[in-house]
């Protein structure tokens, strides 16, 4: 176990074309921000659907098997 008890990055997502914060605890478990604001039928994905347009390009949230996560968790964790 870590002798630490929460991480956190923010960093740029091309997966849903926004600012996403990486968050790792201590105990191991990790989750992003944007897994919260964009996984769920709500107003903001409606507006990802609108920037998908825009983009010319499908913008999805990868959930909780994101590389991004797993590998920021990898370099605090270890793992």
């Amino acid at each position: 176990m870590a002798d630490w008890q929460i991480t956190a990055t923010t960093i740029y997502c091309a997966e849903v074309d926004d600012e996403v914060t990486l968050l790792i605890y201590g105990d191991g478990t990790s989750k992003c921000t944007g897994q919260q604001k964009y996984a769920r039928p709500d107003k903001e994905t409606k507006a990802m659907r609108k920037k998908s347009k825009q983009a010319g390009k499908p913008l999805s949230c990868r959930g909780a098997g994101c590389d991004r996560v797993i590998e920021y968790r990898k370099k605090w964790l270890g793992k």
